[in-house]
């Protein structure tokens, strides 16, 4: 469902550069690139709907330990700092199997619409599109 004016999605995760300075350093993971950057919780018990998006690849930085992730048919947990590449139309899936809430940094590469959300498998009954 592109539109003319939709922007590129990547194949492959953006690079991403490595900057130190005196204090310390920093990761850039889109410098003066178009992309949509959104703080995900998800509650204890919860999780998001298995889902994949034809017009957008997004990067997840996990930054709570036990994030449980499914790309693809692989699942796992994940730790704090961990990085996490979602190619475009690729099934996936954030839950928490903990205690406490975990958090998950979305860098999106690409078009990003609601309307471009297809359901395979949703906890909370929605529609398959959103």
């Amino acid at each position: 469902m592109s539109k003319p004016d939709s922007q590129p999605v990547p194949t492959a995760k953006p690079p991403v550069t490595f900057v130190e300075r005196p204090w310390g350093w920093f990761r850039q993971y889109a410098h003066n690139d178009n992309c949509t950057v959104s703080l995900m919780t998800v509650l204890p018990g919860q999780r998001l709907s298995l889902q994949s998006h034809a017009g957008r690849a997004e990067l997840w930085i996990v930054l709570d330990d036990g994030a449980v992730v499914q790309v693809g048919e692989t699942q796992r947990e994940y730790q704090a700092g961990e990085e996490i590449w979602i190619p475009a139309n690729e099934k996936h899936r954030l839950s928490c199997a903990g205690e406490r809430p975990v958090r998950v940094l979305e860098v999106a590469f690409g078009d990003w619409q609601q309307e471009d959300i297809q359901r395979f498998a949703d906890d909370y009954q929605r529609p398959s599109q959103a």
